[in-house]
């Protein structure tokens, strides 16, 4: 079972339906068009439709089965004592003394620029079930940080 916020669920029903009904029939056009220009061997706009038709039904297998195996979580349904999905959590670098404001969503629904970061990521583990005070330790590739939780909100 995967979790979603409303808006990362919305998000993904969106580019569901705009693969199905908007790029699944520009790529049958496109292959129907290469076909139409004859020998099918030796005829590349007809090799990288067919490639491209093949991703397309992948991501729209991939999406049809990440939305039937989902849980939308309400927002305000989100207990604030501890750090769960959907969690903003401001933590600070016990090193440095920097701080780091991060949400907690599912890995469909990640984007590192915008802080949001998967609950799978090694710091999105460390901070899960956590409470303001908490400190944890978490490897990531440049070596070791050492974070403390400032901040809990929904």
């Amino acid at each position: 079972m995967q979790y979603l916020s409303k808006e990362g669920y919305k998000k993904l029903k969106e580019e569901l339906e705009y693969l199905k009904k908007v790029k699944r029939p520009q790529i049958v056009k496109a292959i129907q068009e290469a076909r139409e220009k004859g020998d099918l061997r030796e005829n590349a706009e007809y090799k990288a439709a067919k490639e491209e038709q093949v991703l397309l039904e992948q991501r729209i297998a991939q999406l049809e089965a990440l939305l039937m195996d989902v849980q939308v979580i309400e927002e305000g349904e989100i207990d604030t004592s501890k750090v769960y999905l959907l969690s903003t959590v401001t933590v600070e670098n016990v090193k440095t003394g920097e701080r780091k404001t991060y949400t907690l969503v599912a890995p469909a629904e990640a984007d590192f620029r915008k802080g949001r970061i998967s609950v799978e990521t090694p710091i999105g583990k460390a901070l899960l079930g956590k409470k303001v005070g908490d400190e944890v330790k978490v490897k990531v590739p440049k070596g070791e940080l050492h974070l403390k939780i400032i901040e809990i909100k929904r």
